[in-house]
């Protein structure tokens, strides 16, 4: 379903507000919000179970990209805007908090790549930089998260 389905959810971390659904991070780009399945747009992160390599040792690199989704709605005040729906009948959305965007600030961190496929290059510039600096992923060595899917 494409077009311009506003959520707003505001993310309260004691537990939910009367009416309000909770926010859950599944993965590092993947959110649950009450029933709904939300993808972030444009984006892929490592799976939960991939693992990367820095300074020889194995790395959990998919729990480390949750763990910052996870920090970055904490604050709570999520609001997504619906940009499509993939194979598996998830919302693809483009998400925001504080006025931050979701997967921007994922990819800056070096946590998920920009997926030109989808985004048309819209995260290249935040990846460049991620990559520039050694962040996150870029800070050793991994498999992009749709060719390890392949695997």
């Amino acid at each position: 379903m494409k077009g311009i389905l506003v959520l707003i959810v505001a993310l309260v971390l004691s537990g939910t507000a009367a009416g309000e659904p909770r926010v859950r991070v599944i993965d590092g780009d993947g959110l649950e919000v009450g029933e709904v399945v939300i993808r972030l747009w444009g984006i892929d992160a490592p799976e939960l179970d991939q693992t990367c390599e820095l300074e020889g040792r194995t790395t959990p690199c998919g729990e480390d990209a949750r763990f910052v989704l996870d920090a970055l709605v904490a604050p709570g005040g999520l609001v997504c805007e619906t940009k499509d729906r993939d194979r598996y009948r998830r919302t693809v959305a483009q998400c925001f908090v504080g006025g931050a965007d979701l997967a921007g600030e994922l990819v800056r961190q070096g946590y998920a790549l920009d997926w030109r496929r989808y985004s048309g290059g819209h995260y290249a510039a935040q990846e460049a930089e991620a990559r520039e600096n050694g962040r996150g992923l870029w800070a050793g060595e991994f498999v992009k998260p749709w060719e390890w899917r392949k695997r």
